[in-house]
């Protein structure tokens, strides 16, 4: 006897079996061994289809109200809420539709319920590059979120009302309420999967480039290396683990420490969606095999067929049964629940339209068919050793696709094979539930899945051309090629495949803190960091001398410049108001001496982190024209290979720049740039550093109490919890927990995202410190407001 191997998933199946021999190939069919790959003791069945959508259904989520409900949207333009009828009925109506998108819709996901919507919220995403929020009762957005420059394919939704989104922008987004607060940038490719970790405030995106990133606080700490080709899905089971499904055919599951322990095989091409159950072990996967799969204890123990190619999204209900979209446009819903499962009637409907299937050699993963080498029906007499197992019969001139259900103890008819050898000649061809005289398969670059043109000769090839374009988001440039397409290969000649039509659209950062939030009312002012001195000693003007003496000619300054050097700094140091103020000489000499070689500069430096406190400085080098030079030229300096006074110089110079309103308005301005690079200096091993580093941020979170200004407060918290991860000095842990309370103190967004980044957890060691004891009440103080 012979029959079919899913190569892949038997090949692995037989390896993990301890019956099984060897395998060998005789043409395109391999010999049967003997032994049992497992059975099943419940197995899903038919509970109801839902034929709602008008075309492909592209991504489904439970709802949490009504009870029992989910969430289906489509490349339809819509998204739609469906509940479950009263008993004995078994399926689902509509309750609520929500349109807002200008374009197909790829993803959704539940933002969870809270005050102010106690139904919580649905979100979706599409290729218009937006996210629109609706509430349960309203078809129309309730608000959109735009930022993204393509589409929106994947989403997820964390504690605290946190959004999480990846594009096709090679971009993941972090959204609080209507605000982008972070935007995660490493990916070289499209982002299609994201999730948020239930604890830590770790998020996880998977990519067209192979990889999945870990990210926490808006950086990446770990890059997962392993799949072979695009990541289309992720899944939680646990604070530490997590599952991916790619376009390799498999499923892996990681620790978030980086290691992968365990690779899933059985799907037979591309996997697209993953969920898990309750259990947090067993789970379900669906892909462009045509089928969902469910696993239990690391075994795929069933394999549901459908009759559409590409089976895009699944779920699991809160009761345990499964709801699937497809390319068909249909939802179906399967159940291991006697009272739950459907009709007699209605088992053989879905069953004949999965016999009416046709399977595409190429699409399933068979292998070029040699009808001669195939048995007759008395092949079907014979038992099969595992559930989804495949056999391929010959029935005169067709070949027959069976596979074996355990549950129901026999071999159940799957669709024709057509199209041998990538090759399509019969006429009146089933697809989707319809006929057509050619279902042509088109291949797409960029690794996509075929697609499928169905078309009758009585159409008119560009409307087809024009409508399989539309449905598939390819470029109107590809209707020529694609029309000519169809009159070339439906002149009596043998369909052969298209030439690629265009890329698959689917596969294809703070001066001191002013507000008191710890013990004693301490607060931090302009200038009294305990980084300045305070006499008038002019402390490196004899040490600049020398160097600059060492100096290349071309590179010294002149005696001119070095003595307006030593003149500004008696001025600026100066205690009281004895000394004339700065002039533009002085000033001017600063600026030019500040650009000494790297290797000679900090007593440059030094002095001028001591002259933009003075007023007229201040204005002078932050003012509009100069500021963003001089911003520019300190960042220079903040390298993480430079060298280390110069960067501990730098940000105490970006400091100092607070104490001036042009100061404060051009790193306000700055802001992203310049804590961007500070945060780097996190990694740098130097307590100074560290604790300038956090006196900056500690300046832009004084600066941003009381602001509507979600974003930058996003960036301070970002860099704060960053910084924490790696700073050990008190004085610099003391100024980085003032300033995540100054960012969060009389702000329930603030706090909220705060939450959901994991600071919660992450600074709850520092609330025993007693040694200094500022560090351990500050660190309480602000656990109390994020409660």
């Amino acid at each position: 006897y012979y029959y079919k191997f899913d190569d892949k998933a038997d090949a692995h199946a037989l390896k993990r079996s301890g019956t099984a021999k060897y395998l060998t190939r005789i043409g395109s069919t391999f010999t049967e061994l003997s032994g049992c790959l497992g059975t099943m003791a419940n197995s899903y069945k038919l509970r109801c289809s839902i034929p709602g959508h008008e075309m492909d259904v592209r991504g489904l989520a439970t709802a949490v109200f009504p009870e029992g409900a989910f969430v289906s949207v489509s490349r339809d333009r819509t998204g739609r809420v469906w509940v479950p009828n009263s008993s004995p009925d078994k399926g689902f109506t509509e309750m609520h539709c929500m349109s807002g998108h200008s374009n197909f819709v790829s993803c959704v996901c539940i933002i969870q319920p809270n005050e102010t919507y106690p139904r919580g919220l649905i979100a979706t995403g599409g290729n218009d590059n937006n996210i629109c929020i609706f509430t349960m009762d309203q078809p129309q957005p309730l608000f959109t979120l735009k930022g993204h420059n393509n589409t929106v394919c994947t989403l997820s939704s964390g504690k605290f009302g946190t959004l999480l989104s990846g594009s096709w922008d090679t971009t993941a987004r972090v959204w609080l309420n209507e605000k982008c607060m972070m935007t995660l940038q490493g990916h070289s490719a499209a982002v299609w999967a994201v999730i948020i970790l239930p604890e830590q405030g770790l998020m996880l995106s998977g990519s067209a480039d192979k990889t999945i990133k870990l990210w926490k606080a808006g950086r990446c700490e770990k890059t997962f290396t392993g799949h072979e080709d695009c990541v289309r899905g992720l899944a939680v089971i646990s604070n530490t683990e997590f599952l991916s499904c790619s376009n390799d055919s498999s499923i892996r599951r990681w620790l978030v420490t980086g290691e992968c322990v365990q690779v899933y095989y059985s799907h037979t091409n591309y996997i697209y969606s993953i969920d898990v159950f309750p259990n947090g072990q067993d789970f379900i996967s669906t892909g462009e095999d045509r089928t969902v799969r469910i696993w239990r204890n690391g075994e795929c123990v069933q394999t549901i067929r459908l009759p559409a190619q590409s089976v895009w999204c699944c779920c699991i209900l809160p009761n345990g049964d499964i709801a699937v979209g497809a390319s068909d446009g249909i939802i179906r819903v399967f159940s291991e629940a006697h009272d739950r499962i459907a009709s007699a009637e209605d088992l053989q409907t879905f069953e004949d339209e999965l016999a009416k299937a046709t399977i595409d050699p190429k699409t399933g993963d068979l292998g070029d068919i040699k009808t001669e080498d195939l048995p007759g029906r008395e092949h079907l007499s014979e038992p099969g050793n595992r559930d989804g197992q495949t056999r391929l019969i010959k029935e005169g001139q067709n070949v027959e696709a069976y596979q074996w259900s355990v549950g129901d103890a026999r071999w159940v008819k799957i669709g024709d094979v057509v199209g041998g050898s990538n090759q399509q000649t019969s006429k009146c061809v089933m697809y989707e539930g319809k006929e057509y005289d050619y279902v042509f398969t088109i291949d797409v670059n960029e690794g996509g899945p075929s697609m499928k043109l169905p078309y009758n000769i009585s159409e008119d090839p560009w409307l087809t051309a024009h409508n399989f374009l539309q449905k598939n988001d390819l470029s109107p440039m590809f209707l020529d090629q694609v029309a000519n397409f169809i009159i070339e290969n439906t002149k009596g000649h043998v369909v052969g495949p298209a030439q690629p039509t265009g890329g698959d659209p689917f596969t294809g950062q703070l001066i001191d803190v002013w507000i008191s939030i710890f013990a004693g009312g301490a607060r931090y002012v302009p200038g009294g960091s305990g980084d300045e001195p305070k006499s008038g000693a002019d402390p490196f003007t004899g040490t600049l001398k020398e160097l600059n003496a060492a100096a290349p000619q071309e590179q010294k300054l002149s005696e001119d410049v070095l003595e307006s050097l030593s003149r500004l700094l008696s001025t600026v140091c100066a205690p009281g108001a004895t000394e004339p103020p700065p002039n533009i000489q002085q000033i001017n000499s600063l600026w030019k001496a500040s650009h000494l070689p790297e290797d000679i500069v900090f007593p440059v430096l030094d002095i001028m982190r001591l002259a933009v406190r003075h007023p007229q400085v201040n204005e002078t080098l932050c003012g509009e024209a100069e500021g963003v030079q001089l911003c520019n030229h300190l960042l220079s300096l903040m390298r993480p290979e430079g060298r280390a006074a110069n960067q501990m110089l730098a940000l105490r110079t970006l400091c100092n720049c607070f104490s001036g309103r042009q100061g404060r308005s051009l790193l306000l301005a700055q802001r992203e740039t310049v804590l961007s690079r500070a945060a780097d200096l996190a990694a740098v091993c130097n307590k100074n550093i560290h604790i300038a580093l956090a006196t900056l941020v500690l300046n832009y979170a004084g600066c941003l109490h009381g602001q509507p200004d979600l974003e930058a407060k996003a960036q301070c918290l970002s860099v704060a919890s960053r910084a924490l991860e790696t700073v050990q000095d008190k004085e610099a842990v003391f100024r980085l927990l003032v300033a995540l309370g100054t960012t969060v103190a009389s702000d329930q967004t603030a706090q909220d995202l705060a939450r959901s980044l994991g600071v919660n957890s992450q600074i709850l060691k520092y609330s025993t410190v007693s040694d200094p004891s500022k560090v351990g009440e500050c660190c309480q103080l602000v656990l109390k407001q994020l409660q």
